[in-house]
């Protein structure tokens, strides 16, 4: 079992980059991820911007989140992310424009397994699985892409 793992995806969205990025805040990710629920601690209201910190997930895979980086302007944002007891890493997502209505998303994790448990998580992460784990991000933003495209995301 992988005690460290890295792994990038490229998925394209069908809305402007400055928009698309924004799917990929932890608000955004509330209107498209189904289950995702971030109880947001600081600031209190989810407000993206870097250092904001809140948690998702409940028992083994209650997860700790920390903006490290958020640049609206370059579409890059950074979290650093911690489930005790199990693995922590980083989460990196850069948007790039390809026209005025198409992105290209980069999405990236580094995971290293705190234990046995985490190491069997990784696993997620090994080979094709990474790669159709965001593909399907991809199906569920275009899914929901008419709701995404009028939503404000804060």
């Amino acid at each position: 079992m992988p005690t460290h793992v890295q792994a990038s995806h490229v998925i394209l969205v069908d809305a402007p980059v400055a928009l698309a990025f924004m799917f990929f805040t932890p608000a955004g990710e509330e209107l498209w991820v189904d289950g995702w629920r971030p109880t947001y601690l600081n600031p209190a209201n989810g407000r993206t911007e870097a250092g904001m910190v809140f948690t998702t997930g409940e028992g083994a895979e209650h997860t700790i989140w920390l903006m490290a980086d958020f640049d609206r302007e370059q579409h890059h944002s950074r979290y650093l992310r911690c489930t005790p007891g199990s693995r922590t890493g980083t989460v990196e997502i850069r948007c790039r424009a390809l026209d005025a209505a198409r992105t290209e998303v980069r999405v990236s994790y580094a995971l290293t397994a705190l234990s046995p448990t985490g190491a069997e998580a990784l696993q997620a992460f090994e080979g094709d699985r990474f790669a159709t784990m965001i593909d399907g991000w991809s199906r569920e933003i275009a899914a929901r892409l008419p709701l995404l495209l009028t939503q404000p995301i804060r």
